[in-house]
């Protein structure tokens, strides 16, 4: 809210009707040692016109950079209108109540969103939303182990992203979860079927399937989701929604569909802000649907006849039987579901192909300009959506420092994730990118590895 509308009257009004001197009152169980006292390190109070200077100042110290870095968080364009729509009051602060069917809005559009997922993943059901992909992951492994029950053991290849990687390691492991990892062909970036043999003679609840992978690579997905069902584990689909509008939904890969597919959905209208805000989503084959986090909504008739939306499944339980509970995933990511929904019914199915195809060609177009560069190129030969990882003849810190003195963020160094790759950066172009902003970040990266030439 933009201001606090009690007055101090309002306040010592509404103390008196409940009986209470002061508002510490209402926190007397609050043992005085656990109190901090004043806040001395917070400053004093600004004016609203003053507040607006401070944060204007520090935007615009910031900077307005072109960026081509991934790696999970995508700068898309964002029409104007999911935004104006998204904060309108009717959505901005609207909350699912526990007596959820009173918010016939909110149910409605949690419903519309879970039928655009469903229909992006290809799968039977979706619920409405996670934190992020990472967790979103974590309980994907989590709904694997509860429905395999003789396995406790998870394929994870190293082409997952690497924080979703230990996002995973941190929530399973005190669970008695192993994950284990699964290498990568070197040469093209993905995981090659005929290579889990080694891993085929031990029983297994699930696989991981990345598209793409980190390194923007696409892997074999139809070939992977078989070799799994062929031993008895789920498939488990980790995937970028954008992508999707091209390639295969994970409920058609392979003979019979990924079992569970989830992701990241940031690239559905969500901006680039500071590291947030972000929403995982989740979809599932029917058989599983019991075993899923979070909640969904039906969409039923009332005795007129009259449509209605209903909290059909709550799986959690986490209000009665914490101990008990499917996850205790307390909060859906509402507001940014909202954005996500609003974006997919703007730009409709043909738009978001359209832009996940002007996403690939701007990558490759990028890539067919920077191995024009002496000692630059491709790290891997597997085919790619729109993002890719390149080899410089410099260090990638400082080529990087170099790029972002020019106002460009030109990529993320690999070496932070991957100890080996010293002079490797991951790549990005989205349909924001213009040939002219490709021609700059190629130019000014000649200058770099080349200066004086």
């Amino acid at each position: 809210m933009p201001f606090i509308p009690h007055t101090e009257e309002d306040i010592q009004a509404m103390l008196a009707s409940i009986g209470a001197q002061s508002i510490d009152d209402l926190f007397d169980e609050i043992p005085p040692a656990l109190k901090t006292g004043r806040l001395n390190r917070v400053p004093p109070g600004l004016s609203e016109m003053e507040i607006s200077r401070l944060m204007l100042e520090r935007a615009e110290s910031d900077g307005r950079y072109f960026n081509f870095i991934g790696a999970g968080a995508y700068e898309h364009h964002i029409p104007a209108a999911v935004w104006q729509i998204t904060t309108r009051g009717e959505f901005y602060s609207s909350y699912t109540p526990y007596q959820a069917e009173a918010s016939q809005g909110t149910l409605q559009l949690l419903y519309e969103y879970q039928t655009m997922m469903a229909s992006l993943t290809g799968m039977d059901v979706s619920n409405a939303s996670m934190y992020d992909g990472a967790s979103a992951l974590a309980e994907a492994a989590l709904m694997a182990v509860r429905s395999h029950k003789s396995s406790r053991r998870i394929l994870m290849p190293a082409t997952v992203h690497p924080i979703y990687r230990k996002v995973v390691q941190s929530i399973v492991r005190n669970q008695g979860i192993d994950v284990v990892e699964l290498p990568y062909c070197k040469q093209s970036g993905q995981i090659f079927p005929d290579t889990l043999d080694e891993f085929g003679k031990d029983e297994f609840a699930a696989l991981v399937i990345p598209q793409p992978n980190f390194f923007g690579v696409l892997e074999q997905v139809d070939a992977l989701t078989d070799w799994a069902h062929a031993r008895n584990a789920l498939a488990v689909g980790v995937v970028n929604p954008v992508a999707l509008a091209l390639l295969t939904p994970p409920g058609e890969w392979g003979s019979n569909g990924a079992d569970i597919a989830v992701g990241e959905g940031q690239p559905l209208g969500i901006p680039l802000s500071s590291g947030g805000p972000y929403f995982g989503f989740m979809a599932c084959k029917q058989s599983l649907v019991r075993q899923m986090p979070g909640r969904i909504i039906g969409r039923t008739s009332d005795q007129s006849g009259n449509t209605g939306f209903v909290l059909t499944l709550q799986a959690r339980e986490q209000h009665i039987r914490r101990s008990k509970a499917t996850s205790n995933i307390c909060t859906n990511q509402g507001l940014m579901v909202t954005a996500a929904t609003i974006y997919m019914a703007l730009v409709g199915p043909e738009g978001l192909r359209r832009i996940a195809g002007k996403c690939h060609e701007n990558t490759l177009a990028l890539l067919e300009m920077l191995e024009t560069l002496k000692g630059v190129k491709r790290l891997f030969t597997g085919p790619l959506f729109h993002e890719a990882a390149i080899s410089l003849p410099s260090p990638a810190s400082d080529t990087l420092a170099s790029l972002k003195a020019r106002r460009i963020l030109g990529g993320l160094n690999l070496q932070e994730y991957f100890p080996g790759f010293t002079n490797s950066i991951l790549v990005c172009a989205t349909e924001t990118k213009t040939p002219a902003d490709l021609e700059h970040y190629v130019g000014e990266l000649s200058e770099i590895l080349s200066p004086g030439s």
